[in-house]
């Protein structure tokens, strides 16, 4: 009944602590309010009981009804609806480039590299609500997977898609991942635009060397998060083909160009992270996620309905009751 009802003015309310005041004021002078006979004897005014003299009370009570109903009133009760609009300041545009040669099939992050980081980053997609987003893989080449976009639901099915089918040609590209990624972020009207490059080995692929590429980032103003991904020492990873083109799985040494990809961090106001196990990836991308905040303007309407005309229309009502009553019916009692 009272849910969403809020008072205005809510110190009025402490009026209602005078009505136990006015009770205890009606009780000790009640037996004041009407003249009384004193006689030796009341045998010859032997009567039943008058109804209405038992109802008199009542009187009080309706006048007590009429000042709570008149405080209540004052402490202005009101429903409030509010409506919220959101208006983004500041969206950013963010490309996920991701390595997806045959060594991101290494068993040292679970089930493998490439798995683990699809889940991590589809977790990262759901929690950019205000950005768009990008996918672009790379191997021996790249390409783009799915044009920077606000679908949510887009991008998370074209990660799902991501699996290593020897489509494009095995290798590791670096250069050509991040020359593809700026492409696809050199015309954005964003306020802020961002990479995120992935990979596991060293560059040893593409005609685009990568300094080049992260000079192109520097030009068009995009940063770059770097993360090298991989165990430290070596890691059980494919080795060779079998006949049934199954790969044959081997321990190999994990090689990470760590210091190429501190430098196109640093040069492009990045940061590098290494990520050598699952939990390691997800706080990566959890970190990153807090970096780059996506400014939201929020605008509140509040619309109150005042509630306090029934009450004093209540009073109102209850006060001429009591009036007529007392000048009617309980006339000859007061």
């Amino acid at each position: 009944m009272f849910d969403g009802i809020y008072f205005a003015n809510p110190d009025y309310l402490w009026l209602f602590l005078s009505l136990p005041l006015l009770v205890g004021w009606y009780v000790f002078t009640r037996k004041k309010i009407q003249p009384v006979l004193k006689i030796s004897s009341l045998s010859g005014f032997r009567v039943k009981s008058n109804f209405l003299a038992r109802l008199q009370p009542l009187l009080f009570v309706m006048r007590l009804l009429a000042l709570s109903a008149v405080i209540t009133a004052l402490a202005r009760p009101q429903t409030m609806d509010v409506s919220t609009r959101t208006k983004t300041n500041k969206g950013i545009d963010i490309v996920m480039a991701i390595d997806v040669s045959s060594s991101m099939l290494a068993q040292d992050l679970k089930p493998n590299r490439l798995t683990a980081l699809k889940r991590v980053a589809a977790s990262f997609v759901d929690d950019r609500v205000s950005d768009r987003i990008g996918l672009v893989i790379y191997a021996g080449e790249s390409y783009t997977k799915t044009p920077i976009t606000s679908d949510r639901s887009i991008v998370k099915n074209a990660l799902r898609e991501i699996q290593f089918e020897g489509l494009i040609e095995d290798g590791t590209a670096i250069g050509m991942g991040l020359a593809t990624a700026v492409n696809r972020l050199k015309d954005s009207r964003a306020k802020s635009k961002v990479i995120i490059l992935l990979t596991d080995g060293v560059n040893n692929s593409g005609f685009i060397d990568p300094k080049i590429a992260s000079e192109l980032a520097v030009e068009y103003q995009i940063k770059t998060y770097t993360i090298g991904l991989g165990s430290n020492g070596t890691a059980k990873a494919p080795v060779g083909l079998l006949p049934n083109g199954k790969f044959q799985y081997g321990m190999t040494k994990v090689e990470i160009d760590e210091e190429l990809l501190k430098t196109i961090a640093s040069k492009t106001g990045g940061l590098y992270f290494r990520a050598t196990d699952n939990k390691k990836l997800e706080e990566i991308y959890e970190e990153i996620n807090k970096l780059e905040k996506t400014e939201i303007e929020e605008f509140k309407y509040y619309n109150y309905e005042e509630k306090f005309r029934p009450l004093v229309l209540l009073a109102l009502v209850l006060l001429f009751i009591e009036w007529l009553m007392r000048n009617t019916l309980f006339k000859s009692f007061i």
